[in-house]
């Protein structure tokens, strides 16, 4: 597994950063064992930033607690050079400043380690579409420093780009968590003219992926109703 990329297939390809040999590889194989591709694993953040940008992973499963250099650093750095790649953190911290940390430095979601298997696959698929997952409990957490942010007196400068009515109501689902699929049926349109709506709606925001859409959504007061 270690510093192999994936030769093929449309499984999602993960890479696992944890310091903990024996944990590492136990997810890596679980993951594996369900369908998942884990093409590297990486036992601290100097290494995960360096593997990272040889195999780039669609998904990185990251720890925080990786010793000189947290996870947090590493999320920061792989981002900076793939922004397209999507980091998960699965960390044993549930403190509120790790979380947000974590969120704020570019992680598309957070799961404590008490999380069970299939929970972890879960996120980690819907993690790779570029949905936030977060622990119960750490998503309103997340939603209530957005919106506390979006309250203070500071933001881009300029008119806010202009979104069609049809873009903003796949935005504003988009930001409740529902996938391409259940925003098509809510819609009644193709999955795929609801992912040509998210990709015109993050072109017109010069944003990266859904995350950033959700906190633009929350920004905008569009989570409220």
């Amino acid at each position: 597994m270690s510093e192999q990329s994936s030769t093929g297939g449309d499984a999602i390809t993960v890479m696992v950063v944890d310091d903990h040999p024996m944990w590492r590889e136990g997810v890596a194989r679980d993951l594996d064992e369900r369908g998942l591709k884990v093409v590297a694993t990486a036992p601290d953040a100097d290494a995960a930033v360096r593997i990272a940008l040889a195999v780039r992973p669609r998904v990185v499963l990251m720890d925080l607690n990786l010793g000189a250099r947290s996870g947090v650093h590493a999320t920061e750095a792989i981002l900076d050079k793939l922004p397209d790649t999507k980091v998960l953190v699965l960390s044993a911290s549930g403190e509120h400043a790790d979380v947000l940390q974590a969120v704020k430095a570019g992680a598309t979601g957070y799961l404590v380690k008490s999380a069970s298997v299939q929970e972890l696959i879960d996120a980690v698929r819907r993690t790779a579409e570029g949905y936030p997952v977060f622990t119960p409990g750490l998503a309103g957490l997340v939603l209530g420093e957005y919106r506390r942010l979006a309250d203070e007196p500071e933001g881009p400068a300029g008119a806010a780009p202009v979104l069609t009515e049809r873009e903003t109501d796949v935005l504003r689902l988009v930001a409740k968590g529902l996938t391409a699929k259940q925003i098509g049926e809510r819609l009644v349109v193709s999955h795929r003219t609801v992912e040509s709506h998210v990709q015109n709606t993050l072109r017109k925001l010069q944003l990266h992926n859904r995350a950033q859409l959700v906190r633009y959504a929350i920004e905008q007061g569009l989570t409220d109703e």
